[in-house]
């Protein structure tokens, strides 16, 4: 069997982003249903921040990192879909794209179309599928129509900034929420019909506001505790509440009660990974995806590269809620 080492971010404990350690591993060959691939581009997303400070448990010591785009090396028995030489990309578990090469399960890999860079598909895949299933597989009753109005926390983070351009393109009217003026500016030029600095504004007022009173179809919310209770309020009777993220902290115990009181509203907690659970799911995922960018109704914007070797630095300002669009780690 072929060795070769590859230079790897692993953590032995959970912690803060002193925690993540640049070490050598050993990679062999992929086994059936595997595949090998060589990075080019690592996806940093707040996944891998739940992930090594705790808040999701996993074994140690632990390799981080959902996504990443590369060239397979070698594929294992079974795997049909892609050969040795393809550009691909990806946003699959287990952790452990924050390497230059690695061994993994082949169903929630696909190529990469030529027309899009390694840089996109490394920094697209985790997000842009969110933003897939979010708008079209989490909707609220009767669905979505051009002209509906949704809520989107953090409209001008990675996510966000997909899903602004995303909702624009099905004629939603995306109302973006943000932590300054500067982020609200971004959310708008990037598709948001409005924008709320929370800083400053009380959102669940303007939100009433915006809409005539009504309150939104739709909240789609990654922020969690901060933002859970009064998200509640922006929504119309029927209305429906995706918590997909706790970058706050994680959201208290709901008195079920108040979906009663609040208007017969209903609540959902997704994941990617329940929709991407099948190779055919992936791909008609994916398809859509790659479809939004080469058209260039989606654009994927990378404001932050860091070198692989500083991703410790990468860490800190992602907490510190410094970056915008989307952040990747380059090899």
């Amino acid at each position: 069997m072929a060795q070769t080492t590859s230079l790897a971010v692993q953590i032995d404990k959970n912690g803060g982003p002193e925690e993540l350690k640049l070490v050598q591993v050993t990679v062999g060959e992929p086994g059936p249903g595997e595949i090998r691939i060589r990075h080019k581009a690592v996806g940093l997303n707040y996944i891998d921040v739940y992930q090594r400070a705790g808040l999701y448990k996993l074994p140690m010591p632990l390799q981080l990192g959902m996504e990443a785009s590369g060239v397979v090396e070698a594929v294992g028995e079974g795997v049909t879909h892609l050969k040795p030489g393809d550009r691909a990309a990806y946003a699959s578990q287990p952790p452990g794209s924050y390497c230059e090469l690695r061994v993994m399960p082949a169903k929630c890999v696909c190529k990469l179309p030529d027309d899009i860079s390694f840089e996109t598909g490394a920094a697209m895949m985790l997000k842009g599928l969110t933003v897939q299933y979010l708008l079209n597989r989490t909707q609220p009753q009767g669905g979505l129509q051009a002209g509906d109005f949704v809520l989107f926390h953090a409209a001008a983070g990675g996510v966000g900034l997909i899903a602004c351009q995303w909702a624009r393109a099905m004629g939603l009217q995306l109302i973006g929420t943000a932590g300054s003026d500067d982020k609200c500016a971004l959310a708008k030029a990037q598709g948001a019909a409005f924008v709320i600095n929370y800083a400053k504004e009380d959102f669940v007022a303007r939100v009433k506001e915006i809409t005539g009173g009504q309150g939104v179809k739709v909240v789609y919310d990654s922020v969690g505790k901060d933002t859970f209770l009064k998200s509640l309020d922006c929504l119309r009777p029927f209305g429906l509440l995706a918590n997909f993220g706790n970058a706050s902290g994680k959201v208290e115990s709901l008195d079920i009660g108040l979906l009663a009181a609040k208007g017969s509203l209903y609540v959902s907690r997704p994941t990617l990974f329940t929709h991407i659970a099948t190779r055919e799911s992936t791909q008609d995922m994916a398809d859509q995806l790659f479809a939004m960018v080469s058209s260039g109704k989606v654009n994927i914007p990378i404001d932050q590269r860091f070198p692989l070797a500083e991703v410790q630095q990468a860490h800190i300002s992602l907490e510190a809620r410094k970056t915008t669009g989307c952040t990747i780690l380059t090899l």
